[in-house]
């Protein structure tokens, strides 16, 4: 390789982490405005303050604000059912393992800045009118859903009840993000637990 091929190659590489760097910098910034004002709140100009990064780079990265709320929902997604799945692992029984999902509900709760469920409030905002954040939300919901329905299953009781711990999982965030309590999540386990215990 030539010292000017070398260059070049050197030169897009720093110019690809540079806008590596960049998008997790605005994502960074959605997030936190997102989740703590509400999507419709923001604009691209707050994202740039926050960031520090230049508007004309924002709208390379994300041509739409609409495509900034995909990216911030998807890369939450993953982070939030990573820090549940952490969080059940440390159980080894199966029907603790079920339990475990609302005591991680509860921890969830108790954080200083929980403000509800990033999907729910989205949707709520967004969901009649952008199919890119409607998808997102059914995707995660589906995938909650699904890890539930894995629990379930590991422990040998019947699917249906996935979708009854489904309920009331979801059910204590939208209460939790309304009154900003724990005790939803407490609710919700001793509902679990019942139910869990109905079907042995």
């Amino acid at each position: 390789m030539t010292s000017a091929a070398a260059a070049r190659e050197q030169a897009l590489a720093a110019r690809g982490q540079a806008i590596a760097v960049a998008r997790e910098q605005a994502l960074d910034a959605a997030e936190e405005l997102f989740y703590g004002r509400g999507v419709q709140a923001v604009g691209m100009d707050d994202i740039r303050g926050a960031s520090g990064v230049s508007l004309k780079r924002l709208y390379q990265l994300f041509p739409a604000k609409e495509q900034l709320v995909e990216a911030y929902l998807e890369r939450r997604d993953v982070r939030w059912r990573q820090r549940l799945a952490e969080h059940v692992d440390r159980y080894e029984e199966a029907q603790e393992r079920i339990l475990a999902v609302f005591a991680w509900l509860r921890q969830w709760f108790a954080e200083p800045g929980f403000r509800g469920c990033a999907w729910i409030n989205s949707y709520g905002e967004l969901g009649a009118t952008s199919p890119r954040v409607s998808a997102q939300v059914g995707a995660h919901k589906r995938a909650f859903r699904d890890y539930l329905g894995g629990l379930v299953a590991d422990a040998g009781l019947p699917d249906p009840l996935a979708d009854q711990l489904y309920l009331l999982a979801e059910g204590a965030m939208v209460t939790a993000g309304i009154t900003r309590s724990t005790a939803p999540a407490e609710q919700a386990a001793e509902a679990a637990r019942v139910l869990v215990e109905a079907r042995r």
